[in-house]
């Protein structure tokens, strides 16, 4: 799958809700070849930084030839990317690794946390097929439902003080979801913990999952081994380049 590196104008750049931001670029040759679940690496200008950043691809625009991506601060390196302005060109390598499998008919998005933001581009790209499951830890966390609306059928959620949709964790509706709905494939991403329940629940149903990885990057490249993980065959996999998708029985263990 080709990759380039671009500079890419900033066409957009906005805090959704607290430290949590949308930046729009140009980058057409990346719009253009990007599939659901992969992602890019910024390169921060001025010098400051010398890794790259990156970051899962939310949205795509084929019309402009932009890309969208919503992140959270969390650090110096992600300020600074808060920082920039529209106008401001950064440098853009991607589409970066394997995304997920678009061949679902009736596919069930569950998302926790900033897991939801890679997911939104499955959801464009499914046009309606898809619902989606997002957790969070109180109503405030769920903003996303608005950004989801669009996109898909149905938007389930849960809390963890149960200011919004069911008390509990997005396991704690799952099931309830898998036994009513048509749904042919789980795709989840969000804290590991989350995606091991979400897997071996939708184990159980026989309906198969696929789980976005998060691991610290180097090259995003697979040269730098910083991101390798073990996998249940008991092979050594990079994330970067093998991943960030996995069939969850490839990392989890479901027995």
């Amino acid at each position: 799958m080709p990759k380039v590196a671009v500079d890419g104008e900033i066409i957009a750049q906005h805090e959704l809700v607290k430290d949590v931001w949308r930046m729009e670029v140009e980058a057409r040759e990346i719009a253009r070849e990007a599939e659901p679940g992969q992602f890019v690496q910024l390169q921060i200008p001025g010098g400051a930084f010398t890794l790259r950043r990156p970051v899962g691809i939310a949205e795509v625009s084929l019309q402009k030839g932009t890309v969208a991506f919503i992140y959270r601060v969390v650090g110096k390196g992600t300020k600074a990317l808060s920082q920039l302005t529209a106008g401001t060109v950064i440098n853009v390598l991607g589409p970066l690794g394997h995304g997920f499998s678009c061949k679902a008919k009736r596919p069930l998005l569950v998302g926790g946390g900033m897991g939801l933001s890679p997911l939104l581009f499955y959801a464009e790209h499914a046009q309606g097929k898809a619902d989606v499951l997002m957790g969070g830890r109180c109503e405030r966390e769920l903003f996303w439902q608005e950004i989801y609306t669009p996109h898909v059928q149905e938007i389930f959620c849960t809390t963890d003080d149960g200011s919004c949709g069911t008390k509990g964790f997005t396991t704690t509706l799952l099931p309830e979801l898998l036994q009513k709905g048509d749904y042919d494939l789980v795709i989840a991403c969000g804290p590991e913990i989350m995606m091991k329940g979400i897997a071996k629940i939708a184990h159980e149903y026989n309906i198969p999952c696929q789980v976005s990885l998060e691991k610290r990057m180097g090259c995003g490249l697979g040269a730098c081994l910083s991101c390798s993980i073990d996998t249940t065959s008991g092979e050594r996999k990079k994330v970067c380049k093998d991943g960030p998708v996995f069939w969850a029985e490839e990392v989890f263990d479901l027995a």
